[in-house]
């Protein structure tokens, strides 16, 4: 019965340590930009590569962004395609270029 007790009592001080710096250092996003925060995000890097193919396809179609459950994902990828086609479009034709 003591060696349950010792092992519920490692198990609570584990978790109540991870707890507290969960808590005091919120998933080390200090210093991080906007930017490095898209960079990191799933959705706008899909949404970057399917508006880079759409524009070297020079097709125009609504962002698919159905693919993406959650709003803010969506919202990401929207982002990503729409910043990556436009960017594409509005190069000259000789100065294309891999993002």
């Amino acid at each position: 019965m003591s060696n349950f007790v010792t092992w519920a009592l490692a198990l609570a001080v584990c978790l109540g340590t991870s707890a507290a710096l969960a808590t005091h250092y919120p998933a080390s996003s200090r210093g991080r930009t906007s930017e490095s925060r898209l960079a990191l995000d799933g959705a706008y890097r899909d949404g970057l590569y399917v508006g880079k193919l759409a524009a070297e396809r020079e097709r125009r179609l609504g962002a698919p962004i159905g693919r993406w459950s959650s709003e803010r994902d969506r919202t990401a990828f929207l982002a990503g395609y729409e910043s990556t086609y436009n960017a594409r479009i509005n190069q000259p034709a000789n100065t294309k270029s891999d993002f």
